[in-house]
């Protein structure tokens, strides 16, 4: 038979308290997108979306120039976004959509780079 003392749970409480500033404090800390929040960044790809769930959709100008200015300021941030939750409830396919770059013809993207277990052609 368990039983729980109220300073068991205080303690659990403070420690679940303390835990989640610290994890609160990482989301308003830059990251992989610098200072804008990576929800913020993948809202900002929304003209790829269907190209980015199906590769034989022609990737629309908007998206490669949102592309190729995300690739410029932070590339580590399209992985990022590729790789998050909100790309996979939004129905992007990460393989299809790490080919964007390439289908914009982007040249300074980061070929050969590793995003996840996806290669960045």
């Amino acid at each position: 038979m368990v039983t729980y003392n109220m300073r068991d749970c205080l303690a659990t409480f403070l420690a679940l308290l303390i835990a989640s500033n610290a994890f609160i404090g990482d989301v308003n800390a830059a990251g992989e997108c610098g200072k804008t929040p990576i929800r913020s960044a993948a809202i900002s790809l929304n003209p790829c979306l269907l190209a980015a769930g199906n590769a034989k959709a022609s990737v629309p100008p908007a998206c490669c120039s949102k592309v190729g200015a995300l690739i410029n300021t932070a590339p580590k941030c399209l992985c990022a976004i590729i790789l998050s939750p909100l790309a996979k409830q939004s129905g992007i396919n990460p393989g299809i959509a790490i080919t964007i770059p390439k289908r914009c013809n982007i040249k300074n993207r980061p070929a050969g780079k590793k995003c996840g277990r996806y290669t960045v052609p």
